[in-house]
């Protein structure tokens, strides 16, 4: 195994098409377009396998809640020998605006609880994140918690779904050491 791509989100029909699953819902566009499966659960998480270029890519939708998603992420990580920089992280962002792509080769955990616990469990800020954007509240009186466990607007589905093709080039470009230009190329 070469690269891991992990996106982050909570297991469970009622978290489907939530905006803290978005990471779940990216890791679902991927795997179909690489006609990959990711439905066998190993490390604590739905893993499959694919191939990007000529890189083996574990793909992942940890299972164990987002709060605990660095477990799934630090078990695979060991278990292949793959170290921080070859992980790519797909997440929520309730900074940006909805449907920003923001991509990120290190910091802090930002707020995040699966960032939180992933940084804990490789012990490392230095992985990739593709962090996207969830933040439109019409209302800022939503409680945080509320409003991304809420369900996407089919508005909102679009613009979201619009940077799904945009993750997937940028994952290949940086597979290929073209870090800057897949920042210059997909960030926004």
């Amino acid at each position: 195994m070469d690269y891991i791509i992990v996106g982050l989100g909570n297991p469970g029909s009622e978290y489907a098409k939530t905006r803290h699953n978005a990471g779940f819902l990216a890791i679902d566009y991927i795997s179909k377009k690489l006609g990959a499966s990711v439905d066998r659960l190993k490390f604590k998480a739905l893993c499959g396998t694919a191939t990007i270029g000529d890189k083996k890519v574990l793909l992942m939708k940890p299972q164990t809640f987002m709060n605990l998603s660095g477990e799934s992420v630090g078990e695979a990580a060991r278990f292949y020998k793959i170290p921080p920089e070859r992980i790519m992280v797909v997440q929520d962002d309730i900074s940006l605006p909805t449907g920003k792509l923001r991509i990120r080769k290190t910091g802090s955990d930002g707020g995040h609880n699966g960032i939180k616990s992933i940084i804990a469990h490789l012990s490392s800020q230095n992985f990739i994140r593709f962090k996207l954007g969830v933040s439109d509240r019409e209302n800022p009186n939503i409680p945080l918690a509320d409003w991304v466990l809420g369900k996407f607007t089919d508005e909102e589905m679009k613009l979201i779904e619009a940077k799904y093709e945009n993750i997937y080039k940028a994952a290949e470009m940086i597979m290929d050491g073209k870090f800057d230009l897949a920042l210059s190329r997909y960030n926004g």
